[in-house]
C-alpha cells in the first residue's frame, strides 16, 4: 500500500469510501451553508479570528503527513455513528433557534469530524485524531472571555503604574493619570493574542514533541505567555504615552507596537520550546488489512447502510427547522405608551436623550417620568420578534453602554432585586458616567434592566437564550423585550427606581403581553396582576423574605462616593466634556 502511494496510485479499497466521504462533506456544507458562511464571514471581518483561514489547509497537510499510516488500513464504515451525528444535528437546531453562533458552528465542525469514523472507520479516525481535532480551531469562539481579560488588563496596568510612582484614579476599566485619561477597550483585552497563540502553540507542540506531558506543558505555556505579555504591553504603552506627553504610543501607534511586541513574544516562545523538542519518530505502517471485497454480506452492506443513515440525519434537522418556523408572528410597528401611575407624571424627553447600546429591535418606546421634585426616571422598552443572528435581544454587541461609545463608560455592574406582588424580581444594575477627565464631577446614572421573554423575566444572558430557543421549539414564538430604567446617580437612586417599578410594572408587563397576544391573533384574556413569572437568574442569592422591598448588592465605592445631584443626564454633558488624551486598546 505505501508503495502505491509513493508511485502516485490510490489503493482500490480507498476509492469509493473517499468519494463517499467527499460527497457527504459537501452535503453537510450545503445543507448547513448559512452556518458555514457565517463562520467564514467572522474570519473575514474580525481580526481576532483571521488565522482560522489557515486551519483547513493545515489540517489537510497534517492528514497528508499520516497517509503512510492509514494506507494499509481498509475503510470500515460504522453506520451507528449516525446516532451521535443526529444528536449533534438536534444541538445545532436548538442553537440555531437560540441564534448562538458558536454553538451551531461547533456542532457543524463536530458533524464533519464524525463523518470520518462513520465512513472510514475508527482505526482511520484514530490515526487522524489530531488533524481532525485541529479543525475545531475553525470555530470563532473565545470572545466570551473579553470582560474578564479586560478587567485583568486594567488591574495589572493600574497596579504597575502605581508601582512606577504614577498616581492613578480608577473606575472600572477607566483610569486617569496626570497626563490624561485611558481606558481598556476590547482590542486591548489580549483575546486575539490568546486565541492565536493557543492555535500556534498547539500545532507547535504536536510537531515538536511526542510526549503527552511535554505537549500539554507547552500548550499551557502558550496560553499563559500571551496573557502576561499583553498586560506588560498595555502598561508599557500607557507609560510611553505618559512620558512622551501623549505623542507616542497613542492612536494607531500603539496597535503597531502591540503587534510587534506580540511577534517578539511568539519568537521567544518558539525559542524556549525548541530547547526541549524531540526528533521526529520513524513512522512504521501497520500490517496491511484484508479488503472487504471477500467479506461476509453483512460487512459489505455497511457502506450503503452508513450512507443512508448519514443522509437522513444530515437532512432531518433542516427539515424539522423549516417545519417549526412556519408560524411567523405579525410585524410589531409600535409599543403602547405607558401611562404615569398616581403621583408620577410623564415629562418630555430632552434633546438628545440617552439611549442604551441595544440594536435590532422591531419596536421601541422611550419615556421619562418624574415624581414630585425628584430627578426623572427614564424607561426604555425594546421589543424583538422573529429574531435571527443579526437581530436579537441577547448578543455580545447589545449592552447598556456600547463598546464603541465614546461619551459614556461603565463604572460597575452588579445585581439588584425588587419585590413585586409575584415575588422578588432580579435585575442587572449598571452604573455609568460621562466620559470626562474630571471623573468626580462627571454626570452619572444608575441603570437597571431585565430581559422579558414571552412573559418570563431573566437576567442571565445564556439562560435567556436557552429559554427563548425552548419557547420557539415549543411553538410559543420568540417574542422578547428589553425593560430598562435609569435615573441620575445619587443616594436615593435605587429607591427611586424601585418605587417606579413597583408602581408601573403591572402596566409594562400587561402591555407587553398584549403586543405578544396581538401577533398571534389572540384577544387580551385577563387583567394581569403580577402576571410575569419571575426568573431567578443570577440574583438567586438575594435575601429571601427580606422586609425591605428591594435588595441591592455592593457597588463601586468610588462611584457611590461621587454621587451627582444634577438632573438626569440627557446625553449632552458627555459630548461637551474633554476627550480622553489616549486610549489603550
Amino acid at each position: 500500500m505505501p508503495e502505491q502511494l509513493r508511485s502516485g496510485g490510490l489503493p482500490v479499497a480507498w476509492r469509493r469510501p473517499l468519494l463517499v466521504l467527499l460527497l457527504l462533506t459537501l452535503a453537510v456544507l450545503l445543507f448547513y451553508r448559512q452556518t458555514a458562511a457565517g463562520m467564514v464571514t467572522i474570519w473575514w471581518r474580525s481580526g481576532t479570528f483571521t488565522h482560522a483561514f489557515l486551519v483547513p489547509p493545515i489540517a489537510l497537510w497534517l492528514a497528508w503527513r499520516r497517509r503512510v499510516m492509514v494506507a494499509p488500513l481498509v475503510p470500515r464504515p460504522q453506520p451507528w455513528v449516525a446516532l451521535p451525528i443526529a444528536l449533534l444535528g438536534l444541538v445545532w437546531l436548538f442553537a440555531d433557534f437560540a441564534a448562538v453562533n458558536a454553538a451551531t458552528q461547533l456542532a457543524l465542525v463536530a458533524m464533519l469530524v464524525l463523518l470520518v469514523p462513520a465512513v472510514l472507520g475508527w482505526r482511520v479516525a484514530r490515526e487522524m485524531a489530531f488533524p481532525l481535532a485541529f479543525l475545531f480551531f475553525c470555530v470563532p469562539i473565545g470572545e466570551f472571555l473579553l470582560p474578564q481579560l479586560m478587567d485583568w488588563t486594567a488591574h495589572f496596568t493600574v497596579l504597575a503604574l502605581r508601582l512606577s510612582g504614577i498616581p492613578v484614579y480608577q473606575e472600572g476599566l477607566q483610569f486617569i493619570i496626570p497626563s490624561g485619561q485611558w481606558s481598556v477597550v476590547e482590542a486591548c483585552s489580549g483575546v486575539r493574542y490568546l486565541i492565536a497563540s493557543l492555535m500556534v502553540g498547539t500545532l507547535y507542540a504536536y510537531l515538536s514533541y511526542h510526549s503527552l506531558r511535554r505537549r500539554l506543558a507547552f500548550i499551557a505555556f502558550a496560553l499563559a505567555l500571551p496573557l502576561v505579555a499583553n498586560w506588560a504591553r498595555a502598561y508599557l504603552i500607557v507609560l510611553i504615552g505618559h512620558l512622551s506627553g501623549n505623542t507616542l504610543a497613542v492612536g494607531v501607534d500603539h496597535l503597531i507596537y502591540g503587534w510587534v511586541f506580540f511577534g517578539l513574544v511568539m519568537m521567544a516562545m518558539f525559542l524556549i520550546g525548541a530547547r526541549w523538542s524531540q526528533p521526529d519518530p520513524v513512522l512504521v505502517p501497520p500490517p496491511a488489512e484484508r479488503s472487504l471485497s471477500g467479506a461476509p454480506s453483512g460487512a459489505s452492506l455497511q457502506m450503503p447502510l452508513a450512507v443512508l443513515a448519514l443522509t437522513v440525519v444530515i437532512v432531518l434537522p433542516q427539515a424539522l427547522g423549516l417545519w417549526l418556523r412556519q408560524a411567523v408572528g405579525q410585524p410589531v410597528d409600535a409599543l403602547p405608551v405607558i401611562a404615569a401611575a398616581p403621583g408620577w407624571e410623564a415629562v418630555p424627553l430632552p434633546e438628545p436623550a440617552w439611549s442604551p447600546g441595544f440594536d435590532g429591535a422591531n419596536a421601541r418606546l422611550h419615556q421619562q417620568f418624574r415624581h414630585g421634585d425628584d430627578p426623572t426616571v427614564g424607561l426604555h422598552l425594546q421589543y424583538f420578534r422573529d429574531q435571527d443572528y443579526e437581530r436579537k435581544l441577547v448578543s455580545s454587541s447589545n449592552a447598556v453602554v456600547a463598546p464603541e461609545d465614546k461619551h459614556w463608560a461603565v463604572v460597575s455592574r452588579a445585581t439588584a432585586a425588587v419585590l413585586l406582588p409575584q415575588g422578588q424580581m432580579p435585575l442587572i444594575s449598571t452604573q455609568v458616567r460621562a466620559a470626562s477627565l474630571d471623573a468626580m464631577t462627571a454626570p452619572r446614572m444608575l441603570v437597571w434592566h431585565v430581559y422579558w421573554l414571552n412573559g418570563q423575566t431573566q437576567v442571565s444572558g445564556w439562560r435567556a437564550r436557552l429559554l427563548g430557543a425552548w419557547q420557539r421549539l415549543r411553538g410559543q414564538g420568540d417574542d422578547a423585550a428589553l425593560i430598562l430604567i435609569y435615573t441620575a446617580q445619587d443616594e436615593a437612586a435605587p429607591q427611586r427606581l424601585q418605587a417606579f417599578l413597583q408602581q408601573h410594572w403591572r402596566m409594562i408587563d400587561s402591555d407587553l403581553h398584549r403586543v405578544r397576544d396581538a401577533s398571534r391573533g389572540e384577544p387580551a384574556q385577563r387583567d394581569r396582576q403580577g402576571m410575569t413569572e419571575v426568573g431567578t437568574g443570577e440574583a438567586a442569592g438575594a435575601a429571601e423574605g427580606a422586609s425591605a422591598p428591594a435588595v441591592f448588592t455592593a457597588t463601586s465605592s468610588a462611584a457611590s462616593s461621587a454621587a451627582s445631584s444634577a438632573a438626569l443626564p440627557a446625553g449632552t454633558g458627555a459630548s461637551d466634556s474633554p476627550q480622553a488624551s489616549g486610549v489603550t486598546p
